[in-house]
């Protein structure tokens, strides 16, 4: 019996997918460290093409892309932003912190506001994020978060982004042949050796 099960959970460890590590993950994404240009993607885990997949930032939580006013959300630079008096700004209450600028900025395949939160799944396209994501992957691998900016320099402070990907069952073939192997071990068990005379 033990050697039935330990051939089970081999099969099951051979042909289950690359597990999804999305599940429910909280990861902190730098303005700095993590800038589209200049720095490399905060890893919220491996996905397979396909996978529901839902990311979320509180609204209040901001980032900034340097000097007054370029405070944002995860939404980035889309229009005027006032200080709270307890916002990361540091700002009193009422102040101007943040508002559209100007113009967009293009990389790679997307074109965005600055400041915006933005994903990408195996080195593959950007997309946007904002303060809310609901879709899914586009195709398999690590998803990489990113703040949307052409210079990290000058950028400070990290948003934190809940991420939750639906778990992906073994495909019904996969099933099939677990059972079927299964199956072919009780046939196969050794049965007592009998005696021939002589």
């Amino acid at each position: 019996m033990k050697r039935l099960l330990a051939t089970a959970a081999l099969v099951l460890a051979v042909l289950s997918p690359m597990p999804p590590s999305v599940h429910a993950a909280t990861v902190n994404i730098s303005a700095f460290g993590n800038s589209s240009t200049g720095g490399t993607g905060a890893i919220a885990g491996a996905l397979i093409a396909g996978q529901a997949l839902s990311i979320s930032v509180d609204p209040l939580d901001l980032w900034n892309a340097g000097a007054l006013p370029r405070w944002s959300n995860a939404n980035g630079l889309i229009g005027n932003l006032f200080a709270t008096g307890s916002d990361e700004s540091g700002q009193t209450s009422g102040t101007l912190i943040g508002i559209a600028w100007p113009n967009l900025h293009t990389q790679g395949n997307l074109t965005a506001a600055f400041g915006t939160l933005v994903g990408r799944i195996g080195g593959g396209d950007y997309f946007t994020v904002g303060t809310s994501f609901n879709g899914v992957a586009a195709s398999s691998g690590v998803l990489e978060l990113f703040y949307w900016d052409s210079n990290f320099s000058d950028n400070t402070q990290f948003i934190t982004a809940t991420v939750n990907a639906a778990v992906v069952p073994l495909p019904a073939a996969a099933w099939l042949f677990i059972f079927g192997a299964l199956g072919m071990l009780g046939v196969t068990r050794r049965r007592p050796a009998t005696s021939v005379a002589a």
